[in-house]
């Protein structure tokens, strides 16, 4: 299972999301560029329990380079699919959370699950000499933060079925709640201190990131949201969208909503539509064009119900302006 995105809409452009995205990229080509030097990088910048238990290996270390640790070991990553999945997961889950709490306190928050994690990590493998790296732990984090403010969301997830592209909607809590299962099932089943992946730095930040966001859900907002809001709103709806198509059954016809935002009814837009509907192809590309309005409907022609002589019905899909 690939997830897509999630189907949960959000008000503004998710700026900080998207800036820690950036910014785990561009270190990530620092941290390759290191050449034969990369160990010494990683064992530096990463998280390593030893470097604070063991007071031989501790000397090498002044206490500002003990206590950056907990913040850059989240910027780096083993590899490009490691940087992949952790940013991938971000993008899903973290524009709703930054939306909820504003970009100034989402900020606060992302770090404050990154460090989270990495002391849960600590505490359980006080003694490894095994740099811990990745942002990971403060994504789990995101991931908890989401499962609390939109559990009954759905995540769309693509199910490639030989080379047929199968897209089907998971509920949030169901998606969450297996995700963290299996962590803590590897996390159960891993030896403190080996090597391999952090993941009680995993369930770490997850819980954390459910306890956090109470606490920075009463923290009083900047206003900075406010004054950005005409830079942040968000101009354009998902390109991909899931249709659900109903109709009365004496009707061959089918019906479903489109939505699209101010900015697209003016402009005109393109979207990619699954319709989980039979056995028919499930993605069509539909043109909108400009200047339609709320209401309009848009007719997809031998997309609806097969009558008893044959003929086929429409789709018709309305425009919700959102």
């Amino acid at each position: 299972m690939i997830p897509i995105r999630d189907v949960n809409p959000r008000q503004n452009t998710p700026i900080i999301n998207n800036s820690l995205i950036g910014i785990n990229i561009v270190i990530f080509l620092v941290e390759m560029g290191q050449g034969p030097d990369l160990n010494q990088f990683i064992y530096t910048y990463g998280l390593v329990p030893a470097r604070y238990s063991v007071p031989q290996i501790a000397e090498y270390f002044s206490f500002s380079q003990q206590v950056f640790s907990f913040v850059s070991f989240m910027f780096l990553h083993g590899g490009f699919w490691h940087l992949l999945g952790n940013m991938w997961s971000l993008y899903i889950f973290g524009d709703n959370v930054e939306d909820y709490l504003g970009p100034i306190r989402y900020l606060a928050f992302y770090f404050a699950c990154g460090i989270g994690s990495g002391i849960a990590h600590l505490v359980i493998n006080f003694h490894s000499n095994v740099p811990t790296i990745g942002a990971s732990g403060a994504i789990a984090g995101v991931m908890g933060a989401y499962l609390v403010l939109h559990p009954r969301s759905r995540i769309l997830t693509l199910i490639p079925i030989l080379f047929i592209p199968w897209f089907v909607e998971i509920p949030a809590y169901f998606f969450l709640g297996l995700w963290f299962l299996f962590q803590f099932l590897n996390a159960a089943g891993s030896t403190a201190g080996s090597a391999g992946i952090a993941w009680w730095a995993h369930i770490g930040g997850f819980l954390f990131g459910i306890l956090l966001l109470k606490v920075f859900a009463v923290v009083p907002a900047t206003g900075y949201r406010e004054r950005m809001r005409p830079l942040t709103e968000k101009k354009r709806t998902d390109r991909l969208q899931m249709i659900h198509p109903a109709g009365a059954k004496d009707d061959i016809n089918l019906y479903g909503t489109l939505q699209i935002s101010p900015f697209e009814a003016d402009a005109g837009t393109r979207k990619m539509v699954n319709i989980p509907w039979g056995f028919h192809k499930r993605l069509f590309r539909v043109t909108v064009p400009p200047n339609v309005q709320e209401g309009t409907q848009l007719r997809l022609r031998g997309l609806g119900r097969q009558a008893t002589d044959g003929t086929r019905g429409d789709l018709l899909l309305t425009i919700s302006v959102v």
